[in-house]
């Protein structure tokens, strides 16, 4: 049974991996691509390239915890930009939303456009 709180964080791998990876590989991506404690608790989240499969990692106290899920003809996980210098953390609500084939890029974008405030563009237009 998967137990997640309020202190269980979300990380979403913005690479695609290796659909073949398992409990030690992904253990592996965890701490080397993440940085992150696999025995932390948390759950880690990875993709394939074609967004059409996503596999989960989590370790629950007593052993390490893999979720898998393939996605229907027609349906792919969210896009991530893979240039989004942050680490991708969601809420759980951002993950079952992601897990059921939503939408997120946009929460994922960098900075917006500065703005550009004179007499030949107008005011507050956007470069």
């Amino acid at each position: 049974m998967i137990i997640q709180n309020r202190r269980t964080k979300i990380f979403l791998h913005k690479g695609p991996i290796d659909m073949r990876a398992s409990y030690d590989s992904l253990f592996g991506k965890v701490k080397n691509l993440l940085k992150q404690d696999p025995f932390s608790g948390h759950l880690f989240v990875f993709i394939n390239a074609k967004r059409r499969s996503c596999k989960s990692l989590y370790y629950d106290g007593t052993g390490f915890v893999l979720i898998c899920k393939r996605m229907e003809k027609g349906t792919l996980f969210s896009k991530i930009n893979p240039c989004y210098e942050k680490d991708i953390i969601l809420t759980q609500a951002e993950f079952n939303l992601f897990f059921e084939g939503a939408d997120l890029k946009k929460r994922f974008i960098e900075s917006p456009p500065a703005i550009v405030k004179g007499p030949e563009k107008g005011p507050d237009c956007h470069i």
